[in-house]
């Protein structure tokens, strides 16, 4: 009867550090996500003319596949043409939310750092049922927008928001780069 007991004390000893093993050996979570280049860090914003890019570094991640979602905000400027190409000015349609994501697999990560560079895609155009133009027979197509707002949200591993970088834009952007004092972010 001995020599039941001490082998099943000896094999729950072993599950037990394998377990601890397992445990100590599995990926290493996110810690402290943040934008590298210390406590006023804000990424770097490029408008162009139609979509918008922002770039910078993220400090602080774990192991695992990332996933970088830019969203932005925009005032457009479209033109309206009838079916004779006539463009009559000034129409302007409501404000737009554009957004575009890039994945960063595991195996660019270097202690907890890497570079991201995402851009958003392009507003609908020309807007289905040309709500600004004179009738909905128009054609009405975005030219340009000025952004106003920006989000970018960090997923470690995806599904699992790790960091929320919320920037605005004091004026309007024009088209390209955006400058540094134009821009205020708060990080969450």
């Amino acid at each position: 009867m001995q020599i039941r007991k001490a082998t099943i004390g000896g094999l729950l000893s072993t599950i037990l550090t394998a377990s601890v093993m397992a445990f100590a050996a599995g990926p290493a979570l996110a810690q402290n996500v943040h934008l590298k280049g210390g406590a006023k860090a804000e990424p770097s914003f490029v408008d162009n003319i139609l979509t918008l890019s922002a770039s910078g570094a993220l400090a602080g991640l774990g192991n695992g596949d990332v996933l970088i979602t830019l969203s932005a905000t925009g005032n457009p400027t479209a033109t309206c043409a009838n079916k004779g190409q006539n463009q009559p000015p000034g129409q302007n349609p409501a404000e737009v939310e554009v957004r575009g994501s890039q994945s960063i697999p595991e195996g660019e990560i270097d202690n907890g750092n890497v570079p991201f560079s995402v851009t958003t895609e392009a507003p609908v155009s020309p807007i289905p049922g040309a709500p600004d133009c004179p009738n909905p027979n128009w054609t009405e197509t975005i030219t340009d927008v000025a952004f106003t707002s920006a989000r970018i949200t960090v997923e470690q591993p995806p599904g699992t928001v790790v960091l929320t970088v919320t920037c605005t834009f004091s004026s309007p952007t024009q088209n390209g780069t955006v400058p540094a004092s134009n821009v205020t972010c708060s990080s969450s």
